[in-house]
């Protein structure tokens, strides 16, 4: 694998015809254009709710937005290219104007195509590209291309996954991923990748994943987190989906600790909040507060509150 061998991480990804700095974590808005996602499933199946609700989310602070007309939950049916087109390609037109890149959550060649010539940025496929014409769909593209491991498929990958050595395993899968993209004449700095917490994984998996995560930010290639209300945060803390935002959260800034440049999130607004505070100590720390300067607030955080310096509620 000499064409992936570890080397510094790209400080800038490559999306379409976006340059995105990769100085700071990048925030990933997900917008489920589906019936049956995990999270909200059928709240944003009509086009304009969609648009309305990645306009919010860009509103909020999202640096892109992953859009998403095939639920990959476990247990999840799939449906096909055409149907996946008609949920999909009508948002990817009302966003035109957003300013931000889009995303597409497919595993189709089909539609990755199509995506991408109504102004698609990047290719988010669950199965990296392993269907056939898919790597050749997105090497034909400008798109960036976020590879993400999973064992199985989506109706059945929760039924048993076993591992000998899960950190081995999904590192190596991403490298041979990688390298064939690289092979096929798609630039490093156009590649993502993301080991795939709950794809095909138990809570310890993810968690030894999210313990090693500097191991995969250590090979040269921008890292995706994507633990947002997942269920193994469910596991571990007994909360219902619902209520799984302040571990989102937590599992959120340890990725980033970790090395990962971008997080898929449902709450963008409150995972800003959470990046801000973590680039305050930041800073404070490297000394770039040392005059007594505020510490500066990273692109897209909301303005600050006005008041008198009491705490808000």
């Amino acid at each position: 694998m000499n064409d992936v061998g570890a080397v510094p991480t790209p400080q800038v990804l490559h999306a379409g015809p976006f340059a995105l700095p990769l100085q700071r974590p990048l925030v990933m808005g997900i917008v489920n254009i589906t019936p049956d996602s995990f999270s909200d499933g059928g709240r944003f199946l009509s086009p304009q709710r969609a648009i309305e609700h990645a306009r919010r989310l860009a509103e909020e602070g999202a640096d892109l937005l992953d859009l998403g007309a095939e639920s990959t939950r476990p247990g999840a049916q799939p449906v096909s290219a055409d149907e996946e087109l008609a949920r999909l390609l009508p948002v990817i037109d009302g966003l035109r104007d957003l300013g931000r890149p889009i995303s597409v959550d497919t595993m189709k060649p089909a539609v990755m195509r199509a995506a991408v010539a109504a102004g698609a940025a990047m290719i988010n496929d669950v199965r990296a590209l392993r269907e056939p014409g898919a790597l050749d769909a997105a090497a034909a593209s400008r798109a960036a291309v976020c590879l993400m491991h999973m064992q199985g498929e989506p109706r059945t990958m929760q039924a048993h996954p076993r591992y000998e050595n899960v950190v081995r395993e999904v590192r190596h899968f991403l490298l041979e991923r990688a390298g064939a993209c690289i092979r096929a004449g798609i630039a490093r700095e156009r590649i993502v990748i993301d080991p795939g917490f709950g794809f095909g994984k138990t809570v310890l998996h993810n968690m030894q994943l999210l313990a090693a995560l500097e191991r995969l930010a250590a090979e040269g290639f921008a890292v995706l987190a994507g633990f947002s209300r997942k269920s193994s945060l469910g596991r571990i803390t007994g909360r219902a989906e619902g209520e799984r935002m302040p571990a989102s959260l937590a599992a959120a800034l340890i990725a980033v600790q970790r090395g990962a440049r971008i997080l898929r999130v449902h709450d963008v607004a409150e995972t800003r909040d959470v990046l801000a505070v973590w680039e305050a100590v930041r800073q404070a720390e490297s000394g770039d507060c040392a005059t007594g300067a505020e510490p500066a607030a990273p692109a897209g955080a909301a303005p600050a509150a006005r008041g008198t310096g009491a705490e808000m509620r």
